[in-house]
């Protein structure tokens, strides 16, 4: 289906968004883009036409593409006066997955609201598939990001030689909203790797061990893992320039621990990430990498792991 030119909107045009509608347009299809903030130069210089509002993008476009920071963003989007809704009424009826108009949240948001917010789309006639990425803004730059799908199925296949074009890991995980509990599930994970490489390499360091051999000797046995490979690196470096803010971390695990409290589980770990995250935040770390979860620790035992450069 991809093999001709499609119409495809994208709303959102930030460290992830910009790239990703890169790849769209460098694939040929033609774009209709809105932006809350200025607009990216490569995009401007591109074949994409600015719409004014979302409502003017969902018009035009047949697959309609968001990455917003948090759900009331998305939600402000979609069902605003000129927001993606009311450019669909009306225009998104047809046999699902093969015609009519489908919106992809690409997004990370609440689970829950994705299925109240896919419910409120279904009833103009159009398709919705939630669709959360992982892999930052080198993934999103490289197209390498994975990509965690909730969704009717044929509405994915349809969509799927898209998403081939933004990343590589490509799942879907089963109904509207399982995106997104999967990449909450995702951000859980990432979070605690960085607290426990941040605690080995605090607690080498204040041994009177070099951090940096630490790690080393640690990459090449069963504790290696992307995150002490990147972002140990980066704790030893003092590089904490984003990377994937703390404050969206931060959102992301609020999402966890509201879910956990929702379905009567407990997160014990993820609970703790979130305090020494917040911790960073009441430090003017909001904007850090989040990576630089280390410096809550390292002030706990009054001891850094690397030297500024």
């Amino acid at each position: 289906m991809t093999s001709q030119p499609l119409k495809l909107g994208f709303i959102g045009l930030g460290i992830m968004g910009a790239p990703m509608c890169g790849h769209l347009i460098a694939a040929g299809h033609t774009l209709f883009v809105h932006t809350r903030g200025k607009l990216p130069p490569a995009i401007g210089d591109s074949r994409a036409t600015v719409c004014t509002s979302a409502r003017g993008v969902a018009e035009r476009a047949d697959i309609v593409f968001l990455m917003l920071p948090d759900t009331p963003d998305v939600e402000a989007v979609l069902f605003a006066e000129q927001g993606v809704a009311a450019g669909l009424q009306g225009m998104g009826s047809g046999p699902a997955g093969r015609e009519g108009k489908v919106v992809v949240d690409m997004s990370s948001i609440s689970p829950i609201a994705t299925k109240r917010f896919a419910e409120r789309i279904a009833g103009t006639g159009a398709a919705y598939l939630d669709a959360p990425v992982s892999g930052g803004e080198v993934g999103a730059k490289n197209a390498t990001l994975s990509i965690m799908v909730g969704g009717d199925e044929a509405v994915f296949e349809r969509v799927k030689p898209l998403f081939e074009r933004m990343g590589k890991n490509i799942t879907r995980v089963g109904a509207v909203g399982d995106g997104q509990t999967a990449k909450v599930a995702n951000q859980i994970i990432v979070a605690l790797n960085i607290e426990a490489v941040a605690e080995a390499l605090v607690f080498a360091a204040k041994a009177g061990a070099d951090p940096a051999k630490v790690r080393q000797a640690l990459m090449g046995g069963f504790a290696s893992s992307r995150i002490l490979e990147v972002h140990g690196e980066r704790m030893i470096k003092r590089t904490f320039e984003p990377g994937f803010r703390i404050e969206l971390h931060q959102k992301d695990l609020n999402l966890a621990l509201d879910s956990a409290r929702a379905l009567g589980v407990a997160l014990p770990n993820t609970a703790t990430a979130q305090a020494l995250f917040n911790a960073c935040s009441a430090h003017g770390g909001r904007g850090w990498d989040h990576s630089a979860m280390v410096k809550a620790l390292e002030n706990l035992a009054n001891h850094p792991i690397g030297t500024p450069p």
